[in-house]
Formats: structure tokens, C-alpha cells, sequence
């Protein structure tokens, strides 16, 4: 059997992806206040450097997926706002 994501299973309105978008795209805003207040902290800005803090590597992962994640829920609000055509 297939297995279905809740997407595929539950349909959201897009004015639920609106606000999960600006949600998410605080925690985004939080989460780059955090990478700078660790890099002060730590006098490391080099992604680079063997001694860049892994409290830091960890937020940029988390960041950068959640940046995904707001990414493809543009998408496919974009997708939902979008005319269908009907070629009949």
C-alpha cells in the first residue's frame, strides 16, 4: 500500500499556509539571531574554521530547513492561488 503524507490525505486552506508561512518565517528570524549571538559569543564567524561552534552548525542546518520548508509552502499556495485552465 502507499503510504499518503497529511498533505495528500488532508487538504489546507491557503489561508492556513499563509500563517504557517509567517510562523515558520519567525522561527527563521529567531533562529539567525541565535547564529549571530553564538558566533559573538564564541568570536567565530568562519563557517570554515575547524573551531565554528556546532550550537552554531546545528541552528544553520535547522534554519536552512525550515527555509525549505517555507520555500515549498510558497510553492504550493502558489500552485493553489493559481487559475486552472480548462481547455474543453
Amino acid at each position: 500500500m502507499k503510504r499518503q503524507s497529511r498533505c495528500e490525505t488532508k487538504s489546507i486552506a491557503p489561508e492556513q499556509i499563509e500563517t504557517l508561512i509567517i510562523q515558520l518565517s519567525g522561527r527563521v528570524r529567531l533562529l539567525d539571531s541565535d547564529i549571530e549571538a553564538e558566533e559573538e559569543r564564541t568570536r567565530c564567524k568562519d563557517r570554515r574554521d575547524a573551531g565554528y561552534s556546532i550550537l552554531s552548525r546545528t541552528l544553520i542546518a535547522r534554519r536552512d530547513n525550515l527555509s525549505a520548508t517555507i520555500t515549498a509552502l510558497r510553492e504550493r499556495l502558489a500552485a493553489l492561488e493559481a487559475p486552472e485552465w480548462n481547455y474543453s
